[in-house]
């Protein structure tokens, strides 16, 4: 196969660099390891409002992602989904991708929007092998919020998730329990004090300071092992559903094999094309770092775009990249399929 641009990572940036390079005329390949496109957005916060995409006051995590497909449904564009990149080569201008699928594409740019690169979460260290319970009874994530209605849940952990979800669970009819072993928190603070008046009015339960020594199942429910880190008691806790969210380990795993200059955890690039230092090959969202880089969907947005026009470049070196305002410019209505009045 062979197109305009291979894009690594089918999130939220990765979906706009199809647009971005759609009305310039270019194509995309994007290759994802999930099952479907939306990256974490999708996996693990579909629920989740956002609030700082220009324009749009309130979406959902999965909200923004179709919104994203419909934008770009005019352009050309395939993916390539449960397959990770495996190796890339250089072949002239062009570089060339091998996933783990055994496909392989061609493409003089690589746009890395892997957002924060191989991910996997992090698990309590106990005793017992609960692994059988994982995606039955115990969860890392939230996909489907309908599943916990009614039901005793409780949630492991002290950061922004485990706060966004005990407030979100709790107005489902859940009965929610967020335990953490220590009385502060990590996430925002308006967060935490709703948490703390949801707690006072007895909506939910707090269990702090306590760690989870031990979980056990009687294929039912979940019977948690607490020990109080204060007074070191034992206590036995019975819950329909388990969630831990204590974060994720990231890791840019066989991105550190591609000799692309990094930190160790993200992906070195310049500010004026967000190119690193393979040419060619840029780096786009939350998995490049460069001075002042802010972690936010509209920066990524606004890094793709500008590495989209250095991408037409490097196929059409003696053209000028033909910029165009999307409210007036024929070309682009006609890529997008818009029919001029």
């Amino acid at each position: 196969m062979k197109t305009d641009i291979i894009v690594v990572g089918a999130g939220p940036v990765g979906l706009f660099t199809v647009f971005e390079a759609g009305i310039l005329g270019l194509n995309c390949i994007l290759i994802d390891n999930l099952d479907k496109p939306g990256g974490q957005c999708a996996e693990l916060y579909p629920d989740k409002p956002i609030y700082d995409i220009p324009g749009v006051p309130y979406q959902t995590g999965q909200e923004h992602v179709d919104a994203l497909l419909k934008q770009i449904e005019p352009f050309n564009y395939r993916l390539l989904l449960n397959q990770r990149v495996n190796e890339i080569t250089k072949n002239g201008n062009n570089w060339i991708v091998k996933t783990s699928s055994n496909e392989e594409v061609t493409a003089p740019n690589i746009f890395i929007a892997a957002g924060a690169g191989s991910f996997e979460p992090i698990k309590p260290n106990i005793p017992s092998d609960y692994s059988s319970l994982e995606n039955k009874k115990v969860f890392y994530s939230i996909k489907d919020k309908k599943k916990f209605i009614k039901k005793s849940v409780a949630i492991f952990g002290g950061g922004d998730s485990a706060l966004d979800w005990t407030v979100e669970l709790s107005t489902i009819g859940a009965d929610v329990s967020l335990i953490h072993r220590r009385d502060a928190f990590r996430g925002a603070p308006d967060t935490e004090q709703k948490v703390r008046e949801l707690a006072k009015k007895n909506k939910i339960n707090l269990l702090t300071p306590f760690i989870l020594n031990d979980l056990k199942s009687d294929g039912d429910k979940c019977n948690a092992e607490l020990i109080d880190t204060k007074t070191k008691d034992l206590s036995s806790h019975e819950f329909d559903y388990i969630v831990f969210l204590y974060g994720l380990n990231k890791k840019l795993g066989p991105l550190l094999d591609w000799g692309l200059d990094n930190d160790g955890k993200k992906i070195i690039v310049d500010t004026e094309a967000y190119e690193t230092n393979q040419e060619g090959i840029f780096a786009v969202g939350d998995i490049n770092h460069y001075p002042g880089k802010l972690n936010l969907i509209l920066s990524g947005f606004h890094e793709t775009t500008l590495a989209v026009q250095k991408a037409f470049k490097r196929i059409y070196p003696e053209e000028r990249v033909p910029f165009g305002y999307t409210t007036s410019n024929t070309k682009i209505h006609e890529r997008l399929g818009i029919k001029s009045e």
